[in-house]
Protein backbone atom coordinates (compact mmCIF):
# COMPACT_ATOMS: atom_id res chain seq x y z
CA UNK A 1 0.00 0.00 0.00
CA UNK A 2 1.37 3.42 -0.98
CA UNK A 3 2.07 5.64 2.01
CA UNK A 4 0.03 8.88 1.98
CA UNK A 5 1.93 12.15 1.92
CA UNK A 6 -0.34 13.51 4.68
CA UNK A 7 -2.29 11.58 7.30
CA UNK A 8 -4.37 13.25 9.99
CA UNK A 9 -6.30 11.26 12.59
CA UNK A 10 -8.55 12.61 15.33
CA UNK A 11 -7.03 16.05 14.82
CA UNK A 12 -8.29 18.80 17.10
CA UNK A 13 -7.21 22.41 17.65
CA UNK A 14 -8.75 25.13 19.80
CA UNK A 15 -7.74 28.70 20.64
CA UNK A 16 -8.45 30.94 23.65
CA UNK A 17 -11.27 33.38 23.02
CA UNK A 18 -13.48 35.41 25.34
CA UNK A 19 -12.33 33.67 28.47
CA UNK A 20 -12.95 30.24 26.97
CA UNK A 21 -11.82 28.08 24.07
CA UNK A 22 -13.01 28.25 20.48
CA UNK A 23 -12.74 24.92 18.66
CA UNK A 24 -11.52 25.38 15.07
CA UNK A 25 -10.85 21.76 14.09
CA UNK A 26 -12.42 18.76 15.80
CA UNK A 27 -11.82 15.10 15.04
CA UNK A 28 -10.39 15.66 11.55
CA UNK A 29 -9.47 12.43 9.73
CA UNK A 30 -7.73 12.93 6.41
CA UNK A 31 -5.38 11.06 4.11
CA UNK A 32 -3.83 12.66 1.01
CA UNK A 33 -2.28 10.40 -1.64
CA UNK A 34 1.30 11.19 -2.58
CA UNK A 35 1.77 12.96 -5.88
CA UNK A 36 -1.69 14.54 -5.99
CA UNK A 37 -2.76 18.18 -6.05
CA UNK A 38 -5.35 19.04 -3.39
CA UNK A 39 -7.33 22.27 -2.97
CA UNK A 40 -8.56 23.27 0.48
CA UNK A 41 -11.55 25.61 0.57
CA UNK A 42 -13.54 27.23 3.34
CA UNK A 43 -14.81 30.64 4.48
CA UNK A 44 -12.56 33.01 6.41
CA UNK A 45 -12.06 31.76 9.95
CA UNK A 46 -12.99 28.18 9.12
CA UNK A 47 -9.54 26.80 9.96
CA UNK A 48 -7.75 26.60 6.60
CA UNK A 49 -4.62 28.37 7.81
CA UNK A 50 -4.74 26.40 11.07
CA UNK A 51 -4.77 23.15 9.11
CA UNK A 52 -1.88 24.31 6.93
CA UNK A 53 0.11 25.29 10.03
CA UNK A 54 -0.51 21.87 11.58
CA UNK A 55 0.54 20.03 8.42
CA UNK A 56 3.71 22.12 8.22
CA UNK A 57 4.54 21.64 11.89
CA UNK A 58 4.42 25.38 12.58
CA UNK A 59 1.63 24.65 15.05
CA UNK A 60 0.90 21.56 17.17
CA UNK A 61 -2.51 19.94 17.64
CA UNK A 62 -4.33 19.69 20.95
CA UNK A 63 -5.33 16.14 20.05
CA UNK A 64 -4.67 13.67 17.29
CA UNK A 65 -2.04 12.61 14.80
CA UNK A 66 -0.18 14.63 12.15
CA UNK A 67 1.98 12.55 9.82
CA UNK A 68 3.72 13.99 6.76
CA UNK A 69 5.78 11.71 4.52
CA UNK A 70 5.57 9.08 7.25
CA UNK A 71 6.97 11.38 9.95
CA UNK A 72 4.86 11.99 13.07
CA UNK A 73 5.23 15.76 13.41
CA UNK A 74 3.24 15.88 16.64
CA UNK A 75 6.03 13.85 18.31
CA UNK A 76 8.90 16.09 17.19
CA UNK A 77 10.55 18.90 19.11
CA UNK A 78 10.33 22.46 17.77
CA UNK A 79 13.87 22.22 16.35
CA UNK A 80 13.11 18.88 14.68
CA UNK A 81 9.99 20.32 13.08
CA UNK A 82 11.98 23.30 11.83
CA UNK A 83 14.53 21.01 10.20
CA UNK A 84 11.74 18.91 8.72
CA UNK A 85 10.21 21.99 7.09
CA UNK A 86 13.60 23.08 5.79
CA UNK A 87 14.40 19.75 4.19
CA UNK A 88 11.07 18.22 3.15
CA UNK A 89 8.54 21.01 2.51
CA UNK A 90 8.17 23.93 0.11
CA UNK A 91 6.01 27.02 0.63
CA UNK A 92 4.27 29.44 -1.74
CA UNK A 93 2.48 32.40 -0.18
CA UNK A 94 -0.03 34.97 -1.43
CA UNK A 95 2.34 37.87 -0.77
CA UNK A 96 5.44 36.17 -2.23
CA UNK A 97 7.60 36.57 0.94
CA UNK A 98 10.78 37.21 -1.01
CA UNK A 99 13.54 38.82 1.05
CA UNK A 100 14.00 42.35 -0.36
CA UNK A 101 17.67 42.62 0.61
CA UNK A 102 18.59 39.50 -1.39
CA UNK A 103 18.80 39.28 -5.17
CA UNK A 104 16.57 36.90 -7.10
CA UNK A 105 19.32 34.28 -7.20
CA UNK A 106 20.12 34.73 -3.51
CA UNK A 107 16.44 34.22 -2.65
CA UNK A 108 16.47 30.92 -4.54
CA UNK A 109 19.68 29.81 -2.85
CA UNK A 110 18.39 30.60 0.64
CA UNK A 111 17.15 27.04 1.37
CA UNK A 112 20.67 25.78 0.67
CA UNK A 113 22.30 28.56 2.72
CA UNK A 114 20.18 27.49 5.67
CA UNK A 115 21.69 24.01 5.34
CA UNK A 116 25.21 25.38 5.68
CA UNK A 117 26.31 26.52 2.24
CA UNK A 118 25.74 26.40 -1.52
CA UNK A 119 27.45 23.88 -3.78
CA UNK A 120 28.09 24.48 -7.49
CA UNK A 121 25.42 21.87 -8.31
CA UNK A 122 22.88 23.66 -6.14
CA UNK A 123 23.66 26.96 -7.82
CA UNK A 124 23.21 25.24 -11.17
CA UNK A 125 19.86 23.86 -9.97
CA UNK A 126 18.70 27.36 -8.99
CA UNK A 127 19.64 28.77 -12.38
CA UNK A 128 17.92 25.89 -14.16
CA UNK A 129 14.71 26.71 -12.29
CA UNK A 130 15.06 30.41 -13.08
CA UNK A 131 15.31 29.44 -16.71
CA UNK A 132 12.20 27.24 -16.41
CA UNK A 133 10.17 30.13 -14.98
CA UNK A 134 11.53 32.48 -17.64
CA UNK A 135 13.51 34.77 -15.33
CA UNK A 136 17.12 33.66 -15.57
CA UNK A 137 17.95 37.11 -16.98
CA UNK A 138 16.76 38.69 -13.70
CA UNK A 139 18.94 36.65 -11.33
CA UNK A 140 20.82 39.74 -10.11
CA UNK A 141 17.70 41.90 -9.76
CA UNK A 142 16.11 42.96 -6.48
CA UNK A 143 12.61 41.58 -5.83
CA UNK A 144 10.96 45.01 -5.65
CA UNK A 145 11.97 45.65 -9.27
CA UNK A 146 9.85 42.69 -10.42
CA UNK A 147 6.13 42.62 -11.16
CA UNK A 148 3.81 40.68 -8.87
CA UNK A 149 3.62 37.84 -11.36
CA UNK A 150 7.39 37.70 -11.69
CA UNK A 151 7.80 37.65 -7.92
CA UNK A 152 5.37 34.76 -7.61
CA UNK A 153 7.22 32.82 -10.31
CA UNK A 154 10.40 33.33 -8.29
CA UNK A 155 8.55 32.18 -5.16
CA UNK A 156 7.46 28.99 -6.95
CA UNK A 157 11.03 28.33 -8.03
CA UNK A 158 12.31 28.91 -4.48
CA UNK A 159 9.72 26.49 -3.10
CA UNK A 160 10.98 23.77 -5.44
CA UNK A 161 14.72 24.36 -5.54
CA UNK A 162 15.47 21.75 -2.84
CA UNK A 163 13.05 19.17 -4.35
CA UNK A 164 10.54 18.95 -1.46
CA UNK A 165 8.09 16.08 -1.11
CA UNK A 166 5.17 18.40 -0.36
CA UNK A 167 4.46 22.00 -1.35
CA UNK A 168 2.04 24.01 0.79
CA UNK A 169 0.49 26.98 -1.02
CA UNK A 170 -1.61 29.66 0.71
CA UNK A 171 -3.68 31.57 -1.87
CA UNK A 172 -0.84 31.45 -4.44
CA UNK A 173 -2.88 33.39 -7.04
CA UNK A 174 -4.78 35.61 -4.60
CA UNK A 175 -2.63 38.67 -5.30
CA UNK A 176 -2.55 38.22 -9.09
CA UNK A 177 -4.87 38.93 -12.00
CA UNK A 178 -6.54 35.92 -13.63
CA UNK A 179 -4.13 35.59 -16.58
CA UNK A 180 -1.03 35.86 -14.39
CA UNK A 181 -2.56 33.43 -11.93
CA UNK A 182 -3.01 30.92 -14.75
CA UNK A 183 0.69 31.26 -15.60
CA UNK A 184 1.59 30.44 -11.98
CA UNK A 185 -0.75 27.43 -11.95
CA UNK A 186 0.77 26.22 -15.22
CA UNK A 187 4.21 26.45 -13.63
CA UNK A 188 3.11 24.42 -10.63
CA UNK A 189 1.78 21.75 -13.00
CA UNK A 190 4.89 21.72 -15.17
CA UNK A 191 7.40 21.70 -12.33
CA UNK A 192 5.74 19.56 -9.63
CA UNK A 193 3.95 16.78 -11.46
CA UNK A 194 7.01 15.31 -13.27
CA UNK A 195 8.75 14.98 -9.88
CA UNK A 196 5.71 13.42 -8.19
CA UNK A 197 5.66 16.29 -5.70
CA UNK A 198 2.40 16.70 -3.76
CA UNK A 199 0.58 20.04 -3.46
CA UNK A 200 -1.86 21.21 -0.78
CA UNK A 201 -3.30 24.55 -1.83
CA UNK A 202 -5.53 26.84 0.23
CA UNK A 203 -7.68 28.92 -2.11
CA UNK A 204 -10.94 30.80 -2.49
CA UNK A 205 -10.79 30.67 -6.28
CA UNK A 206 -12.94 28.09 -8.15
CA UNK A 207 -10.60 28.31 -11.15
CA UNK A 208 -7.73 27.16 -8.92
CA UNK A 209 -9.78 24.36 -7.38
CA UNK A 210 -10.69 23.03 -10.84
CA UNK A 211 -6.99 22.52 -11.58
CA UNK A 212 -6.56 20.19 -8.60
CA UNK A 213 -7.00 16.42 -8.42
CA UNK A 214 -9.33 16.69 -5.44
CA UNK A 215 -11.11 19.47 -3.56
CA UNK A 216 -11.63 19.55 0.20
CA UNK A 217 -13.60 22.02 2.28
CA UNK A 218 -13.64 22.72 5.99
CA UNK A 219 -17.22 22.58 7.26
CA UNK A 220 -18.39 22.39 10.86
CA UNK A 221 -14.79 21.90 12.05
CA UNK A 222 -14.39 18.81 9.83
CA UNK A 223 -12.77 18.32 6.44
CA UNK A 224 -15.09 17.04 3.72
CA UNK A 225 -14.40 16.14 0.11
CA UNK A 226 -16.33 17.71 -2.73
CA UNK A 227 -17.64 15.42 -5.42
CA UNK A 228 -16.82 15.96 -9.10
CA UNK A 229 -19.08 18.45 -10.81
CA UNK A 230 -19.39 20.85 -7.90
CA UNK A 231 -18.06 23.65 -10.08
CA UNK A 232 -18.46 26.54 -7.69
CA UNK A 233 -16.33 25.06 -4.95
CA UNK A 234 -19.28 24.83 -2.58
CA UNK A 235 -20.14 21.66 -0.66
CA UNK A 236 -23.00 19.72 -2.14
CA UNK A 237 -25.28 17.07 -0.76
CA UNK A 238 -22.86 14.34 -1.79
CA UNK A 239 -19.78 15.62 0.07
CA UNK A 240 -18.32 12.96 2.30
CA UNK A 241 -15.89 13.03 5.17
CA UNK A 242 -12.42 12.83 3.67
CA UNK A 243 -10.74 9.70 4.90
CA UNK A 244 -8.46 8.85 2.02
CA UNK A 245 -10.57 5.93 0.82
CA UNK A 246 -12.53 5.61 -2.39
CA UNK A 247 -15.33 8.04 -2.98
CA UNK A 248 -18.69 6.56 -2.19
Amino acid sequence: MVQPIVRLAGLGRSFPEGGGLRSVLDGVDLSLPAGQFTALLGPSGSGKSTLLNLVSGIDRPDTGVVEVAGVALHDLSERERTLFRRDRLGFVFQFFNLIPTLTVEENLLLPFELRGGVTPRQRERARELLDRVGLVDRLNSWPDLLSGGEQQRIAVARALVHKPQLVLADEPTGNLDRDTGEVVLDLLDELLRPLGTSLLCVTHAPEVARRMDQVLIIRDRKVVRLEAGDENGMPGQSAEVASGGERG
